[in-house]
């Protein structure tokens, strides 16, 4: 199994367009490393290729992905995007997608009746990028060679579908992990977690790669660098130092953070806070890392 980071940030990416934080800064001036939106691609053959969750960077994600230039006029190794919860930042790059280029769009129910209720995404035609829906828990052939689980992880419905009341734990189809097989490998790509359930550390256990939710380090780090007023949890993800601590004792073959956050200190690899996720085993996803399985 191939596997390539195309976006490690959480919404907004790094530097975010509208953000003067240290971090932002520091990225602006080359002194810590961009980073795009939250994407990977995923293959077992170098071949055929997925990606899941289509950012608003997959323009540039494509073009610095050699893997995924085209093969001809109008020919792409793309043949899937599969996207696991209806945020801008893992949906909004299907619009980009739109130049009748054939793929199949995976999802639950859920996420394809968000995506249907914007009018703007009939622009990426049906008669050329079939919609499939899965259920949670069924395995399917993503690709030649791949196959992929969906599961509900817990979460929370995207920004624009919140309501008075917002629950942050929830379970269902709306915020999904995606558990990938090819041959005798196994990896599981959560981007996006609220809370870490005994069920869920024992799926994980055993995993050859996972890729996890780091948004933030501490849960309430937005609100105290002045950037926010919600905790991490109210946005529907652990703080990474939690999630460390959650799966010390969980053998997982390499772990690695995706989705962070500008203010995250983890984006920056000087950091105290880097150095301490490294010490615990944890690899800090970067645009374009590889992961060979």
């Amino acid at each position: 199994m191939k596997i390539v980071i195309l976006g490690a940030a959480a919404g907004g990416g790094l530097p975010q367009w509208n953000c003067g934080c240290a971090n932002c800064d520091a990225a602006r001036q080359g002194r810590i490393p961009s980073l795009t939106q939250s994407s990977v691609a995923v293959s077992a053959d170098g071949t055929d290729w997925a990606i899941l969750n289509a950012s608003p960077d997959i323009r540039m994600q494509l073009a610095a992905t050699p893997a995924l230039h085209p093969t001809g006029p109008r020919r792409m190794p793309l043949r899937a995007v599969l996207v696991t919860n209806g945020d801008i930042d893992h949906v909004a790059g299907l619009l980009t997608l739109r130049e009748s280029q054939p793929f199949a769009l995976f999802a639950t129910a859920a996420i394809h009746d968000a995506l249907a209720a914007n009018p703007m995404m009939g622009a990426l035609q049906p008669d050329i990028v079939p919609r499939r829906t899965l259920a949670l828990d069924q395995t399917i052939d993503l690709l030649p060679g791949l196959t992929a689980t969906l599961f509900a992880v817990p979460g929370k419905v995207p920004l624009y579908q919140e309501g008075e009341v917002v629950e942050t734990g929830l379970m269902g189809e709306t915020t999904v992990g995606v558990e990938l097989r090819s041959a005798e490998r196994r990896a599981l790509y959560i981007p996006g977690c609220a809370e870490m359930p005994g069920w869920l550390k024992a799926r994980i256990s055993g995993a050859d790669a996972l890729l996890f939710d780091g948004t933030l380090w501490q849960d309430d780090e937005m609100i105290r660098m002045g950037l926010g007023k919600k905790t991490g949890r109210r946005m529907g993800h652990m703080a990474a130092q939690d999630s460390i601590a959650s799966l010390a004792d969980v053998p997982v073959g390499q772990r690695l953070f995706v989705h962070m956050n500008n203010s995250n200190p983890l984006t920056d690899p000087s950091s105290a806070e880097s150095d301490e996720a490294e010490r615990q085993g944890w690899r800090i996803g970067r645009d374009g890392m590889e992961i060979a399985l």
